[in-house]
């Protein structure tokens, strides 16, 4: 499947139902500053906007290989969405109440394929077994 920015802005914005959606602040890579932005989650692709509102996405973060943890620090309700590898960036986040992070740390651990692989793995040997 060839992707580009279009065809995901579409994916991002069109009427598909989406996992997840709220708003989360996430903090800068560079000025450590967090900003607030509205995060859609569809499948394995978190799409993050400028407002609710916003046509096109400003960023995607593609939840392959990832793990969700939840954040040491004085930030309250701060989880990170961290990738393998040294040169690999992580994400921090943070909700807006503890239950909003729980969700969030929730869905975004089920999000990628290999974790959707395990479920349909245990479900075929509990079939098996019946």
């Amino acid at each position: 499947m060839k992707l580009n920015e279009r065809s995901l802005a579409f994916y991002a914005t069109c009427d598909s139902p989406a996992d997840s959606a709220g708003f989360l602040y996430k903090r800068g890579e560079r000025h450590g500053a967090y900003q607030r932005r509205w995060f859609v989650l569809k499948g394995n692709m978190l799409f993050y906007f400028e407002e609710r509102e916003s046509r096109e996405p400003v960023g995607v973060i593609v939840l392959e290989g990832c793990t969700v943890e939840l954040c040491d620090s004085r930030d309250d309700f701060a989880f990170a969405i961290r990738f393998g590898g040294a040169r690999s960036r992580t994400y921090v986040l943070a909700a807006e109440s503890h239950a909003a992070m729980e969700a969030w740390v929730k869905a975004l651990s089920r999000a990628s394929f290999d974790y959707m692989r395990l479920v349909v793995r245990e479900l075929e040997r509990q079939l098996a077994q019946a």
